[in-house]
């Protein structure tokens, strides 16, 4: 049997049932904040952690329901959160990313997330990729 690597993520739902979309720089594409497990942590700690790094929102852990594992790739499955973000993240301007990669071409760190938007459910199949879009449209929020 293959080994599965899991990538733990949120789903960040405001009071219009939108959800936060994170733009993957140097792509045309569209993610939830998500990513794989630090030796040690739990998958709670994880969507946690990357949510800080790919967006710099902090919410308690109470506030993550847990969704469970979805299957996503042949190699990885998919260990989702849902967190109401409630009234106040109208704006996303303050939103970041701390994390990065080498740039392909100059070697220059480069943000992994470089836009954030809302989106409606009727948004998510055409900004998203295909997989991503099927699992997020799987899932009531």
């Amino acid at each position: 049997m293959a080994k599965h690597t899991v990538s733990c993520g949120t789903l960040i739902v405001n009071p219009r049932r939108e959800l936060l979309l994170c733009h993957v720089t140097h792509t045309p594409k569209w993610d939830i904040p998500k990513g794989m497990r630090d030796p040690g942590e739990t998958e709670l700690e994880a969507a946690m952690r990357e949510l800080r790094e790919e967006t710099g929102l902090l919410f308690e852990a109470a506030a993550f329901r847990e969704l469970g594992p979805f299957a996503y790739r042949r190699d990885k499955r998919l260990h989702l959160f849902m967190v109401e973000s409630g009234p106040g993240l109208d704006s996303l301007a303050h939103l970041h990313s701390s994390t990065s990669f080498p740039h392909h071409v100059t070697g220059v760190p480069t943000p992994e997330m470089d836009g954030y938007r809302w989106a409606r459910r009727d948004e998510v199949g055409g900004l998203c990729w295909p997989r991503m879009g099927e699992v997020l449209l799987s899932i009531d929020w």
